[in-house]
């Protein structure tokens, strides 16, 4: 509850406990000021001994402290207090005053509505009969009048009550729908929260699962560039030592010679790639740009980086991840696709990254790969894996003679 909501419902208690002493007061103070309990004796000896009736009932029921109950307790103090306002009424009509009370607290007193419009219906009678000038009643004219303030006073009742009630059921319905934000805004905290924690868990996991992937990929370079290289040095070795032909040796020579250089760009290639270094200066973007500049002027094929949405400075992880993807494709088109174009698209769409590599070589069958790198391997496969171990996916999408375009789509997590 508001201090608001307790300031009202602290003047409302005053109102109920002090408000019928000061009726009762402004009742009696006016019927001694008209003179009519004191025509006759015995009136007003009734008359004070009603009044002092009225004041230990109002003892007898004490001062309210919060929202009331309807009890069997209430419903006698309301039955009696109405009781003694008619008597008093009967002796003096400006004791209407304090049968008006009945109006404020039926509901909070009488158990069930019918009960309480009984209550309220035998509060109007006494106040009709005190506005039409007292009973008992002389002539029509006063029959006539208490009957027509009758049907006003209860027909006002009933209009101001729906309306109460109609304001009751909207603050109900408020105070329920506020509930549900409440809740609904707790339930998208804990989920920001649980989000924020799986993203932290995912990238820790990513990372970790990023260093067992280079492994592997390091040992796939070494096995399939530098192990073979090696071996051929070491057969045209042991030719040159075998043949006694002086020409025959200096070839075998310049040939164990290059295969020496190949091997060294291939260790120094796997180093480079080890580490996005790319992107120790440089954002995604940028190092995606020179990525694609220096592929180009490697292999001679023509590369266009494309970036478009607003670019953010994405996590370290997610930045890596989609570089590594981009070399990887690269790599496999520069090797496999005999392509004359490639296009690098780097997309930011609200809460995903696009990266998109297309190019014109002669495509493949995508079955025919499946098969071939299904139980293992470097290329796409490892492409795939990249992307799902921070919540992404990869799709290939290649015909033979149509080209190739890798797509990755992953999570926009910002950086720190």
């Amino acid at each position: 509850m508001t201090p608001a909501d307790e300031q009202i419902e602290h003047r409302q208690n005053q109102f109920h406990t002090w408000g019928v002493y000061g009726l009762l007061a402004v009742s009696a103070l006016l019927s001694v000021a008209s003179h009519e309990l004191l025509v006759r004796p015995a009136e007003w000896y009734a008359g004070g001994a009603l009044l002092v009736a009225a004041v230990l009932l109002q003892l007898w029921h004490g001062p309210r402290r919060g929202r009331r109950t309807p009890s069997p307790r209430g419903t006698a103090y309301y039955v009696l207090r109405w009781a003694l306002s008619f008597a008093l009424t009967w002796l003096n009509p400006f004791f209407g005053f304090y049968a008006s009370v009945g109006y404020f607290d039926s509901d909070e007193l009488i158990a069930g509505r019918r009960r309480q419009w009984l209550g309220l219906l035998a509060t109007v009678v006494v106040v009709a009969s005190a506005q039409s000038g007292g009973m008992p009643f002389e002539g029509r004219i006063q029959w006539l009048l208490f009957g027509v303030l009758l049907v006003t006073n209860f027909g006002l009742l009933a209009v101001v009550g729906h309306i109460a009630q109609q304001e009751e059921l909207r603050s109900r319905e408020r105070a329920v729908t506020i509930t549900e934000l409440e809740r609904t805004n707790t339930a998208l905290h804990q989920a920001l929260d649980e989000n924020a924690a799986l993203h932290a868990q995912l990238l820790v996991q990513a990372r970790e699962a990023g260093v067992a992937d280079e492994r592997r990929r390091l040992a796939a370079e070494i096995h399939d560039t530098i192990a073979q290289g090696l071996t051929g040095i070491i057969a045209q070795l042991q030719v040159v030592a075998n043949t006694p032909d002086p020409d025959l040796a200096r070839e075998h020579a310049a040939r164990a010679s290059d295969l020496a250089r190949h091997s060294l760009g291939e260790a120094r290639r796997s180093v480079h790639n080890l580490a996005p270094v790319a992107l120790t200066h440089d954002g995604l973007p940028e190092a995606l740009e020179k990525t694609a500049a220096e592929w180009a002027g490697r292999t001679g094929v023509q590369a266009r980086f494309t970036v478009t949405g607003t670019v953010e400075q994405l996590h370290d992880e997610v930045a890596a991840t989609l570089l590594r993807i981009a070399q990887e494709a690269l790599s496999n088109t520069a090797r496999h696709a005999h392509a004359t174009r490639v296009g690098v698209t780097l997309s930011f769409m609200g809460d995903e990254v696009s990266l998109d590599i297309r190019d014109d070589g002669r495509g493949f069958d995508g079955s025919v790969v499946r098969e071939r790198t299904g139980t293992g391997g470097f290329g796409l496969p490892g492409m795939c894996a990249r992307a799902a171990r921070i919540a992404g996916s990869l799709t290939v999408e290649s015909e033979p003679g149509h080209g190739t375009a890798v797509s990755a789509r992953v999570p926009l997590v910002r950086h720190d």
